[in-house]
């Protein structure tokens, strides 16, 4: 197991252990809503947790969607993989297409966002699995698996090509300062399994030749969804507790969630025992609780520190 870096620095109580709220469905995605329940996706489903443990389906079929977010008005903002577009969800239940297409193109499979402080919403767009229907190109005619942001519906710009592999988790900073990649080429040997930082230009653009190496997972499962505490920290979804030879490993960084600093230093690591960890999201009535997704089953986890 990966050594920790800063034991003193976490945010875990002492004793604290993340409890398992059952295998209902809960793949990836978590977002916490404005009204107080836990959204999540699987199965083809959007699915709502309400405080009191009830859910409920709340969208079937959902587009195979994955990462969730809900924007400063309250609205679900989607990443429908399998319709390959972005969309929002009105007040009154109706579904606005954000982007389906660049450039002509259509999307690989849009996998999870963030929005920044002015609203722009930044996706990823990678493609695991099948690859031949893949349209998204570069003038030369290479593949790509970009990163994008969204100004308003249908209004696309692509800021990642080929900075990195794969592009999976992503987030913004505070103060749009900086917007963290999780680099996750998991199915490829020698792929990329690591967690960049880029500066982020106020025009929402990167600045290329910032990229920064925050952790590497090595040859293990690399990074997936992740999220920040009001104190900096990361909360990554990584790791692998069985072996998926020949890509990934289990030795060295079992799964779970890590949780880094800012710089990426391992503050603290806790183990999830289902294969494969896939997202997390703050919750709870003080923003404490951390939800964690994987294989399906649902864990929740008390921090210290209030979600960002």
């Amino acid at each position: 197991m990966a050594a920790v870096a800063c034991a003193a620095e976490s945010p875990l109580a002492p004793g604290a252990k993340p409890a398992n709220l059952g295998s209902i469905g809960a793949g990836e995605g978590p977002a916490w809503s404005p009204s107080g329940e836990l959204y999540f996706t699987g199965g083809n489903r959007i699915t709502k947790r309400r405080s009191s443990g009830a859910v409920q389906v709340f969208r079937s079929p959902s587009g195979g969607a994955n990462g969730l977010l809900f924007d400063k008005e309250g609205r679900l903002v989607v990443c429908e993989s399998a319709n390959r577009r972005i969309t929002r969800t009105e007040p009154d239940g109706a579904i606005t297409v954000l982007a389906d297409n660049f450039e002509g193109k259509r999307f690989n499979s849009p996998n999870d966002l963030t929005i920044d402080s002015k609203g722009r919403i930044y996706f990823t767009d990678p493609r695991y699995g099948k690859r031949d229907t893949m349209e998204m190109r570069d003038a030369e005619g290479r593949l790509v698996e970009g990163v994008y942001r969204i100004d308003a519906p249908r209004k696309v710009s692509r800021i990642i090509a080929h900075e990195v592999e794969r592009p999976n988790g992503i987030l913004v900073s505070p103060k749009d300062e900086l917007l963290y990649i999780a680099d996750n080429n998991n199915n490829a040997v020698g792929g990329a399994r690591k967690l960049w930082t880029f500066r982020l230009r106020s025009d929402g653009s990167i600045d290329a030749a910032s990229r920064k190496l925050i952790f590497d997972w090595k040859t293990g499962r690399g990074p997936d969804g992740f999220k920040m505490d009001e104190s900096g920290r990361l909360y990554v979804a990584a790791g692998r507790t069985k072996p998926a030879p020949p890509f990934e490993d289990a030795e060295e960084f079992k799964g779970g969630v890590y949780i880094l600093s800012a710089e990426g230093a391992l503050l603290a690591f806790v183990p999830i025992p289902v294969d494969e960890v896939t997202n997390c999201a703050f919750g709870g009535a003080d923003s404490k609780s951390l939800f964690i997704t994987a294989g399906g089953t649902l864990w929740s986890l008390p921090v210290t520190t209030r979600g960002r």
